[in-house]
């Protein structure tokens, strides 16, 4: 491992924003270059500061909570735009060139894929799994460019966004259902919002033709 790799190593497991990311990567690059200079080997170098997860640790315990939201706030916005990564992926697979800009929204009652109570379920199915915290379920039944968001670490980081201590959940309201259409593709949209004891959460789920999730987003 030569010193480029460790500090890229230390710099991806810290928690705030890409701007004092550049400051802790150059900081260390600082350090290393120097001790470097001063005749200590790269091996001895590592050796004393530590091993990649030691040292991000260290500053993930001291990164001032400003940075902690910045970071949040970045992952959070990865959720909310999978979804339209994932369709520009499958549009380009499938070569739908035109029109994919402009998605329609259908009746779910005369859906040729959907049906409104299947979907109904699957919403009430995922936040289950959700509140229950079963990230292996939710990863198991979501399409592929999902599972690294349905992860403990990361769905911790989202739910604090909202809320630091949701409590147990109340009730479900009013489950909104449409069909969206890009293209070839379809998809399944619901939004609903769920009473906790300390906040109110409105769910967008989206679900493929296979009701497998494509989409989650949370405010």
């Amino acid at each position: 491992m030569n010193a480029k790799q460790y500090i890229n190593g230390i710099v991806q497991k810290i928690k705030c924003s890409g701007e004092k990311k550049k400051e802790i990567r150059k900081q260390l690059f600082t350090d290393i270059n120097f001790r470097l200079e001063q005749g200590e080997s790269l091996e001895d170098i590592i050796s004393r500061m530590g091993s990649i997860k030691e040292i991000a640790e260290g500053f993930n315990e001291n990164m001032p909570e400003t940075e902690k939201k910045k970071y949040a706030r970045t992952k959070t916005m990865k959720i909310i735009v999978i979804v339209f990564v994932v369709l520009i992926l499958a549009i380009l697979a499938a070569g739908i060139l035109v029109n994919w800009f402009i998605p329609k929204g259908l009746d779910i009652e005369k859906s040729e894929y959907f049906e409104k109570a299947q979907v109904e379920q699957a919403m009430k199915d995922t936040i289950e799994l959700l509140d229950r915290e079963d990230y292996d379920a939710l990863q198991a039944n979501a399409i592929e460019e999902m599972i690294s968001y349905l992860t403990e670490d990361a769905m911790k980081e989202f739910k604090t966004q909202l809320s630091k201590d949701w409590g147990d959940r109340q009730s479900i309201g009013s489950i909104y259902v449409a069909e969206v259409e890009q293209g070839k593709l379809h998809f399944a949209v619901g939004e609903v919002t769920v009473s906790y004891e300390n906040v109110s959460v409105v769910y967008r789920l989206t679900y493929n033709t296979d009701m497998q999730l494509a989409g989650l987003y949370m405010r």
